[in-house]
């Protein structure tokens, strides 16, 4: 608990027993009204002083029909008609349900504030051989930081020193530790677990990680949903209107009967119309639908899931089609040897070497992955006359044996067969010929993530209808992809305007009412997430403009992740919905026994706190997902 927290949980412990000693005095002694009235009074004062003091204040500021008032008005009308319990009982209990609802309310921020944690107090900079402390924003980029075991990362970077792991569960849920060396990416926010790391700085602080974090975090907060907006608007013209026909049932029973002179009559139905006011509190609806949403939005970050308002968390329940991008997004983003092919005589060995070999120079992941794969060092002089032909491969001449490398079509120039079986290889695929004799066929591929097939198979079961896959990939790689995870519809060859239309086109299939998701995580997606119904990016590898543009983020890469967005999402709309129509349906049916007689104060205090209680407390399931 907060200190104001602690400080009402006294007062309410202080009224409560100045209440109980009123109520057992007047019961047992049953002394003269004017022994109890101040105990009662007393009780009254020290629980609700605060109430009556924001209700006069708001008034003079004009802002005359809110929750204070209702309760300032009621509470002080049942005094006045020496109903006394009931009086302070009313303040008491509100005051109960408005500390559990700060209570639920400071619960459901602290899942997101405690983001903040990851904001780092300073940085360890090494400048002309001294190590010093300074802001992190003070750190320029290319200087070099060292961060100690236990210490938070401050800023992004490249490992240029040390070895060590990493503790990501703050950024990305994950509770799995992660093992880094010299030369892999250190994330800002991340605990450095064990051994000293030398970081190079690649971000200033405005950019890093974890001022993207709670950029997103603070924004989140701004932006409403649908249900809010209604909450907001109902509010607005409910509590006048609440107001209005509590005076009108005061006033118009007396005079319509005739009883207009009579003194009981008029007491009455005044008594009525103050449980009226009670009982009309929109309390309930008012706290329990932002702190749904709010709890919804803290329950995904704790999953490594940044959602940037409740507007998309809503969105996010009623999607039914989701397209995904392929590279980096589905699959690992890189290449590797997926298999090797040698022919006439030539050994698998013998194949990578002579490919790698040919490719020594060159910069293209392709080459790259070959020379990974072959693990060796690579005398390079042995090496002479290297070409590279544009879009085709590389031919060099290695130790007096003309190599080629790269498409069947450069082979095929050069009068040189390739099997036909292997040019049906999935895949990107790499021939080799030495002194213009076929020696085989490499298998290049960008593998699919461990969870990409789970976490489709998991989208499907939650009843989302279409899974289309947009890919720049040959039609021969994006359709292996899709059938390999059970995908229901490909495009492919797609350029970045290519995508925007299909998107546009998959838009006007969908049925009223449901939505599209775009999940991407290159530059060349973020037209693409901008336009979708939710905007879904990878956060770890993915690119800066994908994460601006998205509505969502997963923080880990993980496919895997988007089904359990979804259920946050579905589960938060469907408390909300809860909240709503129950709030709604026990204050009708009390609001008309109230104005039946048939309804007093204690039920208008159920109607009021006890539904609002209620209903706080359904909000609060949703942090409890898993």
């Amino acid at each position: 608990m907060t200190r104001k927290q602690k400080r009402m949980l006294i007062r309410i412990l202080i009224a409560a027993v100045l209440f109980l000693a009123a109520l057992i005095t007047d019961h047992t002694l049953h002394p003269s009204m004017w022994i109890v009235l101040p105990i009662f009074a007393a009780a009254y004062l020290v629980v609700g002083w605060d109430i009556l003091w924001k209700a006069i204040r708001n008034i003079s500021h004009g802002q005359i029909f809110d929750e204070n008032f209702l309760m300032a008005i009621a509470s002080l009308g049942a005094f006045a008609m020496q109903e006394f319990d009931e009086s302070v009982a009313v303040m008491l209990l509100y005051q109960i349900g408005e500390l559990f609802q700060s209570y639920a309310v400071n619960k459901s921020r602290n899942a997101i504030s405690s983001l903040v944690e990851l904001r780092p107090d300073v940085a360890t900079v090494e400048r002309n051989g001294e190590l010093l402390e300074v802001d992190p924003d003070e750190v320029a980029v290319s200087e070099t930081i060292v961060v100690k075991t236990g210490e938070r990362i401050p800023l992004d970077g490249i490992i240029l020193e040390g070895t060590s792991t990493l503790d990501t569960a703050a950024l990305t849920g994950e509770s799995l530790p992660r093992s880094v060396t010299v030369g892999d990416e250190a994330l800002s926010g991340c605990i450095n677990q064990s051994g000293l790391l030398k970081i190079r700085v690649t971000k200033p602080f405005e950019q890093s990680t974890v001022s993207k974090i709670l950029e997103l975090v603070e924004e989140a907060s701004e932006r409403k949903s649908k249900s809010e907006a209604f909450i907001t608007r109902f509010a607005k013209y409910y509590t006048p209107f609440v107001v209005i026909a509590a005076v009108l049932l005061s006033i118009l029973p007396p005079i319509l009967t005739g009883n207009f002179l009579n003194g009981a009559v008029w007491l009455k139905w005044v008594s009525r119309a103050l449980t009226f006011l009670v009982i009309s509190c929109p309390c309930a609806l008012v706290i329990s639908v932002p702190l749904s949403f709010f709890g919804g939005i803290g329950g995904a970050s704790k999953n490594g899931i940044l959602i940037k308002g409740s507007n998309y968390l809503e969105a996010l329940a009623d999607v039914n089609t989701i397209a995904f991008d392929k590279t980096g997004t589905l699959t690992q983003g890189t290449f590797t040897v997926t298999g090797q092919y040698p022919a006439n005589g030539t050994t698998e060995a013998q194949l990578l070497e002579w490919a790698a070999m040919a490719e020594a120079f060159s910069t293209h992941p392709i080459a790259s992955s070959l020379r990974e794969a072959y693990g060796k060092p690579i005398a390079k002089e042995q090496i002479q006359d290297v070409q590279e032909v544009a879009g085709n491969g590389v031919q060099a001449t290695i130790q007096g044996h003309l190599v080629l490398a790269g498409k069947a079509a450069m082979l095929e120039q050069q009068n040189i067969s390739v099997p036909a079986e292997t040019k049906s290889l999935t895949g990107t695929k790499v021939f080799v010929a030495v002194d213009h004799v076929y020696q085989g066929c490499i298998l290049i591929a960008d593998p699919l993530k461990p969870t990409s097939a789970a976490a489709i198979q998991a989208i499907k079961a939650l009843g989302v209808e279409k899974t289309v896959l947009l890919s720049g990939d040959t039609e021969q790689t994006a359709k292996a992809v899709a059938n390999t995870l059970h995908m229901d519809e490909v495009h492919a060859q797609l350029l970045p305007q290519d995508k925007v239309q299909c998107l546009e086109d998959l838009l006007h299939s969908q049925k009223e009412g449901k939505l599209l998701a775009y999940v991407g995580d290159g530059i060349n997606d973020a037209p693409v997430l901008t336009r979708a119904d939710v905007g879904i990016a990878m956060g770890a590898m993915g690119s800066d403009a994908a994460i601006e543009a998205a509505d969502v983020v997963l923080m880990d890469d993980n496919p895997d992740k988007l089904p359990v967005a979804i259920r946050i999402a579905r589960k938060t709309k469907r408390i909300v919905r809860e909240n709503i129509v129950f709030a709604l349906g026990v204050k009708g049916i009390v609001l008309i026994l109230g104005a039946l007689g048939l309804a007093n104060m204690w039920a208008a205090v159920f109607a009021d706190v006890g539904v609002a209680m209620i209903a706080i407390c359904n909000a609060i399931r949703t942090l409890r997902i898993k």
